[in-house]
């Protein structure tokens, strides 16, 4: 996320309403103690082993609320961090370290937990041909923040929304009336540059999405010995994609079944914070 234009133009509305939000009028604290500008210094510490991830944002945070901000970093996204590591030093208006302290913390504490836990898991595939996707069970306005997060933990993103990619699943296949009306719907209406994906629970619905030329095959909720088997009759004529219950001792299992992807929402819904703080202020 080092890019201003992207920062500009995705980030900073959404950097914007996290700061509206911890102060709808002032910060009644900072305000009373620190009467005028003055420059300070202030260190980010790591508090836990993990991977690092948000830099950029938790950076741009004090830099909205004061343009002079500067910072030197001692570590990159993606680096492996440790408990006491020194991170950065932030130089900025006391007054805008005070007031944006908690905010750039949450989205760095939360960049990192998914960035680690994403790694954790990740690295049960190295040596094989499986990527490890992320899905859309995100926070609301947090996506661009997680799936970015993911990338850092040596995760891939999957479709980043509604408008990314045909995804067609449990309920569109209902309201189609199958598998096969479902496809076909998909390939009157869509255009021929998108792949179509479908989910299937069982192997008739395998067969059905197979024979109506699913150009992706994702296996849902199936246990090894019937993935093993849908791998077996799917034999090369669609990527492979599975889903559901994906622990990191079920990613080892999968990972001798032959498919190409295996999706998780935990690493987006469920990973714990990496704890980091900001500490040792001094007025410069």
């Amino acid at each position: 996320m080092s890019n201003l234009t992207t920062m500009k133009l995705n980030v900073d509305s959404l950097l914007l309403q996290a700061l509206k939000e911890d102060i709808t009028s002032e910060d009644i604290t900072t305000n009373a103690i620190m009467r005028e500008s003055r420059i300070g210094q202030v260190q980010l510490l790591c508090k836990q082993d993990g991977v690092l991830a948000g830099l950029d944002v938790f950076r741009r945070v004090f830099e909205l609320l004061d343009e002079t901000t500067k910072m030197d970093e001692f570590f990159k996204d993606g680096d492996a961090v440790k408990n006491g590591d020194l991170i950065a030093v932030i130089t900025a208006d006391i007054r805008a370290v005070l007031s944006g302290e908690r905010t750039a913390l949450n989205y760095l504490q939360h960049m990192s937990g998914i960035a680690t836990h994403t790694k954790s898991i990740s690295g049960l595939l190295e040596g094989t041909k499986i990527k490890l996707l992320d899905t859309r069970k995100t926070t609301p306005n947090m996506r661009i923040f997680e799936k970015y997060s993911v990338k850092v933990g040596g995760g891939y993103n999957h479709r980043f929304n509604l408008s990314d990619g045909i995804l067609i699943k449990d309920n569109h296949i209902d309201a189609a009336g199958g598998v096969k009306e479902a496809i076909a719907l998909a390939k009157e209406y869509a255009p021929f540059v998108r792949k179509i994906e479908v989910e299937v629970e069982n192997l008739d619905m395998l067969n059905d999405a197979l024979e109506a030329g699913a150009d992706i095959i994702m296996l849902d909720n199936m246990d090894i010995k019937t993935m093993k088997e849908a791998v077996g009759i799917i034999n090369g004529r669609a990527e492979i994609e599975c889903s559901g219950n994906v622990t990191k001792e079920r990613v080892s299992q999968i990972a001798d079944v032959g498919v190409d992807y295996i999706s998780c929402g935990a690493i987006t819904h469920s990973s714990p914070i990496l704890d980091f703080s900001l500490k040792n202020l001094k007025v410069l």
